[in-house]
């Protein structure tokens, strides 16, 4: 019996030993991240779409788990991109707008950590499809050089506007398109991009693979060969286009999902679907891609940031589950890291959601959400509970609202509550770093809305609003690296 006691604790550190290793690279799980461009919570059906539906991203919330208070990186698309990328959230990260006034595209330094890199390391093979942002070729930049196996589509951001492009790039390297000249599905950019999304999948059945699906629709310009279903619409050409191109995005998530049934891998595959911005301003009036929230792209208030956020993983996801836990973009590199069993750098501003997605006790979460941005001027943002915190500069007088009772950000209640205010304040000057590139002034465009009448406030806001839009076309005049001229 002594001998068999013996033996048996002889074992258990060697099993304990086992348990606590990393995943054996057969064993770990695929992850799939489909990023829609510029399109608000507003556009999709599982979060009450008005003008239409996404069947196949309400089967993603249907057979997985939807967010209700998830938010993308940032208000722009290279900001936003980076804090997926690096978990780092914007007050500590390198892209605080597309462009800087005195550097133009700031590209990723050498040696970067990124989800990328972090999962190549681990055993993934990496592929990128659409649009990178963070560094043209022949920066340090490069997608090939932050982790990924391959890359294919647009390395630069104003490229990506175009859908009837000449050439897109893999791996640095232009691979010509012969146009049609009549603006054919073959013609147009994103059937190629999503193909390749397809045959990535397909070629690495046999291992791990991260797939990051960094779409461009339905960022402008708004063209499509065709803009079924929606071409009988009573609306403006821009509005079916529009509509159609987030069809087209629902459509093709439809097909991502299909090739992982058919090769059997839907169980071993965790599909995330979010988009990198709130929707364009041009958007929200006619169709309400913010969802009726307050605000647009390039803006830090919830119509700006909040974010559809869908995870699918069969087996491991609880089919129709939902979650209110407060995540951003940067909570995905931790999140991956989890999955392959790795710890997470050191130094990151994000936490882990798996044990959310698993159903299990979320033990680690955000006590406040800090965005910043250098977009239509500067901006700072802080989520703290159902409080949300707005200003123009770091020491310019602040607005607060209630989520809670006051969701669309309609009445300004910073006056009414001093002592969150100053906890507020204390945050954002906390959690703001100097940048090199991006100078972040003392005072900006004073708060206006002040909980009046509801017809003046409007009138106020809609003004702010404007101002802060008209100052973008100063802050995207710098030429791109690229030599294309503006940002997006």
């Amino acid at each position: 019996m002594k001998s068999i006691i013996k033996s048996i604790f002889t074992a258990l550190p060697l099993a304990l030993s086992a348990a606590s290793l990393p995943p054996k690279p057969a064993d770990k799980s695929n992850i799939v991240f489909i990023l829609a461009d510029d399109a608000g919570i507003g556009d999709f059906s599982a979060y009450g779409c008005k003008y239409g539906v996404t069947p196949n991203i309400d089967r993603l919330a249907k057979e997985g788990m939807k967010f209700n208070r998830a938010y993308s990186g940032n208000a722009v698309c290279a900001p936003s991109r980076d804090v997926l990328m690096t978990a780092m959230h914007p007050g500590h990260g390198l892209r605080r707008a597309n462009q800087s006034k005195t550097h133009g595209l700031v590209p990723m330094p050498a040696g970067q950590m990124t989800v990328a890199r972090l999962l190549h390391d681990a055993g993934y093979t990496t592929g990128g499809f659409g649009k990178w942002g963070l560094g043209n070729p022949g920066t340090t930049g490069i997608p090939e050089q932050q982790g990924f196996d391959v890359f294919f589509g647009y390395y630069d951001q104003v490229h990506a506007h175009d859908y009837y492009t000449d050439y897109l790039v893999r791996n640095s390297v232009n691979e010509p398109i012969q146009q049609s000249g009549n603006h054919t599905w073959e013609d147009y950019s994103h059937t190629r991009i999503a193909n390749e999304t397809l045959k990535f999948i397909e070629q690495n059945k046999d291992r791990p693979f991260f797939c990051y699906a960094a779409w461009t629709p339905p960022h402008m310009d708004w063209v499509i060969p065709d803009n079924a279903p929606y071409s009988q619409k009573d609306w403006s050409e821009t509005d079916k286009t529009y509509a159609a191109m987030v069809a087209l995005i629902d459509r093709d998530v439809g097909r991502v999902i299909q090739k992982l049934k058919d090769l059997g891998l839907d169980e071993k595959t965790l599909v995330i679907f979010s988009s990198d911005n709130g929707a364009h301003q041009q958007i929200i009036g006619s169709l309400g891609s913010n969802g009726g929230l307050r605000g647009y792209k390039r803006l830090l208030y919830e119509g700006g940031i909040r974010a559809p956020f869908i995870a699918r993983w069969p087996g491991r996801i609880q089919p129709g589950a939902t979650s209110d836990l407060l995540t951003t973009f940067m909570d995905f590199l931790p999140t991956a890291a989890d999955m392959a069993g790795v710890p997470a750098p050191k130094g990151i501003d994000g936490i882990s959601i798996l044990p959310t997605l698993l159903g299990q006790k979320q033990t680690a979460s955000h006590e406040f959400l800090y965005f910043e941005l250098y977009e239509g001027g500067f901006q700072q943002s802080v989520r703290l509970g159902d409080w949300k915190g707005y200003r123009t500069g770091t020491k310019a007088p602040m607005e607060l609202y209630n989520l809670k009772t006051d969701p669309t950000e309609e009445k300004n209640l910073a006056a009414e509550n001093p002592d969150v205010v100053k906890q507020i304040d204390a945050i954002m000057t906390a959690e703001h770093t100097p940048s090199p590139y991006f100078i972040a002034p003392e005072q900006g465009t004073p708060a206006k809305v002040t909980g009046k009448k509801k017809a003046a406030g409007e009138k106020d806001k809609k003004q702010k609003e404007l101002s802060l839009n008209e100052m973008v076309n100063e802050e995207n005049a710098v030429p791109a690296q690229s030599g294309k001229g503006v940002a997006e």
